[in-house]
């Protein structure tokens, strides 16, 4: 759907392939919080790991020379007002809040020049990390890929800026991280030609862009808040609002 004000008008199929606008026939509703679901339906999402210097130190790891890539499984998935799960395998998992991009055009060799040409918008994501396994595997995919794990929503903005948005993370009301897409390692446009230089970028698939410094644990009870404005202060990607809790036995 597309949302307009408090009213969403429904659409024949997702917007990035489907752009245009609804007909004059289709009828807006009013919408409440709770409706909302995870706004993406991506083959595959691609993350950035140690985009930002700070973050890199903190986790006593170098800055890599060029993007570092890893997926996470869109079994990992979580629409906003959900809740995260904690998995009994992990006794150390943390938050890291991202800007998300979500492409719209399929991209294969694509020039930095051209990249955000590809790109249909932005979203709050959280790539919440068992950061124990995470360091025990000495890889990342068992860390990053538990069903939960990837947050994101309420929205995807399509007119925004990603070159100085601030990215916040509360938890609890907390201000957890607090940083600014203007110090990424590699920007946007960087990041979508380098990937489609790598594997092709379908439409709907999700661009997780890194986080800056102030990760930290999650616990059960917590509330978590991801929210992403522009630098400017007049766009907002919404807050991306979760709870946690245990996994339950089946």
């Amino acid at each position: 759907m597309r949302i307009e004000g408090c009213l969403a008008h429904r659409l024949e199929g997702p917007p990035w392939a489907s752009p245009a606008p609804p007909s004059e026939a289709a009828a807006a509703e009013p919408y409440r919080e709770g409706d909302l679901v995870c706004p993406v339906v991506p083959t595959k999402i691609v993350c950035i790991g140690r985009n930002y210097a700070a973050h890199a130190k903190e986790l006593g790891s170098d800055v890599p020379a060029e993007p570092l890539l890893f997926l996470k499984p869109p079994s990992s998935l979580l629409g906003p007002g959900a809740e995260i799960v904690l998995p009994p395998a992990s006794s150390r998992v943390e938050h890291e809040a991202e800007l998300g991009v979500v492409i719209g055009r399929r991209a294969r060799h694509v020039s930095r020049e051209r990249a955000l040409e590809h790109v249909f918008g932005y979203a709050c994501v959280c790539d919440v990390t068992a950061r124990d396994l995470q360091r025990k595997d000495g890889q990342w995919t068992r860390a990053k890929g538990f069903d939960t794990f990837c947050p994101v929503g309420p929205f995807v903005e399509t007119a925004f800026d990603p070159a100085s948005a601030r990215i916040l993370c509360r938890v609890n009301g907390t201000v957890r991280q607090d940083g600014t897409t203007s110090r990424m390692m590699f920007d946007v446009p960087t990041l979508v030609a380098y990937v489609s230089r790598v594997m092709t970028l379908e439409p709907g698939d999700l661009l997780v862009t890194g986080t800056p410094e102030g990760v930290g644990p999650l616990v059960a009870g917590d509330v978590l808040e991801v929210e992403i404005v522009s630098g400017d202060g007049q766009t907002s990607l919404g807050i991306l609002r979760e709870r946690v809790g245990l996994e339950r036995p089946a």
